[in-house]
């Protein structure tokens, strides 16, 4: 017997984590940051980065038991580099996870690590399909992969959807890079945020931003215009990672940046995350650059290129950082109680490298991506926290 289909328009009250929606030639595509501020800068990498769904998940109430997403992505692949797997959808009902599947197909963007050149190939849609979901009323959650821009072109049932209603749940705004993005998480769901989310029963809206956590003024106006009950901040990677600035601006540029959100949320819990361990940053600055011997064994990898002898003229690396980081938290907390910080070595310390090393030097695994999760639910949200209950 055919399938009756309903199709729904994919609507902003359908969608939670993305900050604003583009009508594209085949659909929608949801976006992290709104185009005021994409306006404001022609960085190809944030404008991939904001792109690509990292927390952003189709959400409805519905009695269906069959679900269909047409989709076009966006797959990207490194030239000389292993191929990339496809982007991964996460299916929860009521909460939990019920499926797990790609849509084949899309646009390719081919990019050449060397020069940074990047060559686009247009593609088609393709459908993703969940079935045999249980015939009662429920709470369907569609989570987009976060690692690969998302047009979402028509959303069918085999019965009527609507919003879910507010459920009370207090709002966890996070900024970071491209680790809070999710980078080689298994899943949009296993991304540390996610994780972290899940286990203390909030709604995050993540903006991870893979290369693209720098500190800019439009970033911080997006977070200051944005509801949230909870706001973390994860800076300092970033800002080594492209050798961006010295230490004379880093610091002026922090206290800026937290400026503009107190702007918005003068009294809102606001958590400055320092960064994760990373052997390869923490006394030798930027920028990283790919290890072509790596690459050429069919590895990808990084290094770092800076010189530690700059350090005295002000070149950042995560311990410079680090201790920055702690100093001005702890200057503004005299006025600002509601501001904590965080070392990032108490999310992945040394002893964590040990047994989890990066293994691109620069990014976690799925495994480190759920103990960071883990760490930070318990370390961020529970009754000693600075997001306690």
């Amino acid at each position: 017997m055919s399938t009756h289909w309903i199709t729904t328009p994919v609507t902003a009250d359908l969608l939670r984590g993305a900050l604003d929606l583009e009508r594209t030639a085949h659909g929608v595509l949801p976006h992290r940051l709104p185009a005021r501020a994409r306006a404001q800068c022609a960085d190809p990498q944030l404008a991939l980065a904001e792109s690509q769904p990292s927390g952003v998940r189709l959400a409805f109430r519905t009695r269906a038991t069959a679900v269909e997403l047409d989709a076009l992505p966006t797959k990207r692949v490194y030239a000389g580099a292993p191929p990339r797997p496809d982007g991964v959808y996460d299916l929860l009902v009521d909460g939990h996870l019920a499926g797990r599947a790609s849509v084949p197909g899309g646009h390719t963007l081919t990019i050449d690590m060397a020069t940074g050149a990047a060559e686009h190939r247009p593609g088609q849609a393709g459908t993703l399909r969940f079935t045999d979901l249980p015939d009662r009323l429920k709470e369907v959650e569609i989570w987009l992969p976060h690692n690969e821009t998302t047009e979402l072109v028509a959303l069918r049932t085999d019965a009527p959807v609507e919003p879910v209603p507010d459920r009370g749940r207090k709002v966890w705004l996070h900024h970071g890079s491209s680790i809070s993005h999710g980078s080689d998480a298994a899943s949009p769901t296993t991304t540390w945020p996610a994780l972290a989310a899940a286990l203390a029963g909030v709604e995050l809206i993540n903006l991870g931003l893979g290369g693209s956590a720098l500190l800019d003024p439009f970033t911080a106006r997006t977070l200051r215009d944005t509801p949230a009950d909870l706001i973390s901040i994860k800076i300092g990677i970033n800002v080594v990672n492209t050798d961006l600035m010295r230490l004379r601006a880093f610091t002026s540029a922090v206290h800026g940046f937290l400026d503009t959100i107190r702007e918005g949320h003068p009294t809102t819990p606001l958590l400055v995350v320092s960064p994760l361990l990373c052997p390869i940053h923490e006394d030798t600055p930027g920028p990283s650059v790919p290890d072509f011997t790596a690459l050429a064994a069919g590895r990808l990898s990084f290094r770092a290129a800076g010189d530690p002898a700059e350090v005295a003229q002000g070149k950042l690396t995560l311990a410079v950082i680090r201790d920055e980081l702690a100093r001005i938290v702890r200057q503004r907390a005299a006025d600002d109680p509601h501001l904590h910080h965080l070392d990032g070595r108490d999310l992945y310390g040394e002893a964590d490298a040990a047994e989890l090393p990066l293994p691109d030097e620069l990014h976690p695994d799925a495994a480190t991506h759920r103990r960071i999760g883990e760490r930070f639910a318990k370390l961020a949200f529970t009754a000693d926290g600075p997001f306690r209950p």
